[in-house]
């Protein structure tokens, strides 16, 4: 930038790597949020042998390097992974490097925070008003529908703008599994990390390290003010 314009003013780089996180996080929750629930209710309600392997290997993102997430999903879906062969053989769909695959490793970076949201707020539900609706001749589907998953509504909206935010902020796997590709693959966290390694490129990183702040700060105000809300409406 020249010597007129605003330190804070965005380059076109820097808002399209904005741009891009927020679509990649949107996807990345919207595609999870099924599966999330699903296995948050299999976890809550169900008991199962290996539930405690299913339980750990969901939570496994949590614990191991990113970049482990990273390699794995490149393993899987690359050109010549199972799924990834599949994938392209069969749909002629490519997720590796590209912004596809940086929601998909966002998605999994962030799918044990979302579930575990929604599995504590599915064990708060009172079983016996499930029960009840079972006794008035719901089926299992309905009583899921129209119990569980209402009185679950706080913990659901919780679940999701944790993941927002979570998937915003991944780094380590997206750039093992889709590499650093501008206008591609290259979320805000990864423009920083450019920022970082350029000469001159504090003002820049500066910058992106503000906006992911606020972003943040947005998403778990937001998410606490939501669940807020929704629990007042259930309750009343």
């Amino acid at each position: 930038m020249d010597g007129q314009t605003p330190w804070w003013a965005l380059s076109p780089l820097e808002t399209e790597a904005i741009a891009l996180s927020l679509r990649v996080a949107l996807w990345a929750v919207l595609c999870s949020l099924p599966f999330g629930i699903g296995v948050a209710w299999l976890l809550a309600r169900r008991r199962f042998p290996g539930k405690a392997f299913v339980s750990g290997l969901v939570h496994l993102p949590l614990v191991v390097p990113p970049v482990v997430v990273g390699y794995v999903l490149l393993i899987l879906l690359g050109r010549r992974g199972p799924v990834g062969a599949w994938l392209f053989d069969v749909f002629g769909v490519t997720v590796v490097f590209t912004w596809k695959g940086a929601a998909i490793a966002s998605a999994v970076m962030a799918f044990p925070l979302m579930v575990r949201a929604i599995r504590l707020s599915m064990e708060s539900v009172d079983r016996g008003l499930e029960d009840a609706a079972r006794t008035l001749g719901a089926r299992p589907l309905g009583v899921f529908f129209s119990v569980t998953l209402p009185l679950s509504a706080p913990g659901v909206l919780a679940g999701v703008i944790l993941a927002f935010a979570r998937s915003l902020g991944e780094f380590g796997a997206t750039i093992t599994f889709v590499s650093n590709i501008p206008g591609e693959t290259r979320t805000l966290p990864l423009a920083l990390f450019v920022f970082t390694q350029t000469p001159g490129g504090d003002a820049g990183a500066f910058r992106l390290v503000v906006i992911a702040v606020v972003l943040a700060l947005v998403a778990l105000a937001a998410s606490e003010a939501l669940a807020r809300r929704v629990a007042a409406r259930t309750q009343s």
